[in-house]
């Protein structure tokens, strides 16, 4: 009666411990291309702060997803200075979710007037952006 008691018992015990255990949850991907516990992938702003750091910063809205630069004046290039606004327009890491708009200005007579910004300059930044934050992605899959 002992026994059977005892058999009963662990029998039951183990069918509740079996059933704890047998379900794998499958863990949560850290490196997901949407990472938006500040409003917009943070991949991205990450990556666009990052590849701004030279320049000053006027404004920065992680829930908005905008970084506004002050003018930029590059030493090597004293008469010319740009302006650029970083927006991120979607919370997941893909091309279309960065748009870089920018503004130059020349040194004429002592005065800056506005002067054309080639695309090459908008497109390159945002190719040096997309470039580490996909880097910055990798780094925590890998990691």
């Amino acid at each position: 009666m002992r026994f059977t008691r005892l058999a009963l018992i662990l029998a039951s015990g183990t069918l509740l411990l079996s059933a704890c255990g047998g379900v794998m949850r499958p863990k949560a991907d850290l490196a997901a291309s949407q990472v938006t516990t500040i409003g917009v992938n943070s991949y991205l702003w990450r990556a666009s702060l990052d590849a701004l750091s030279f320049m000053p910063l006027v404004q920065t809205d992680s829930a908005g997803g905008v970084i506004v630069t002050d003018w930029y004046v590059n030493p090597q290039s004293p008469g010319e200075r740009i302006k650029l606004t970083i927006s991120i327009l979607d919370q997941d890491l893909r091309a279309d979710a960065l748009r870089v708009a920018g503004s130059r200005e020349v040194s004429q007579n002592g005065q800056w007037v506005a002067a054309p910004l080639r695309a090459a300059t908008v497109q390159k930044m945002e190719a040096i952006i997309l470039t580490k934050a996909r880097d910055l992605r990798r780094t925590a899959i890998s990691g």
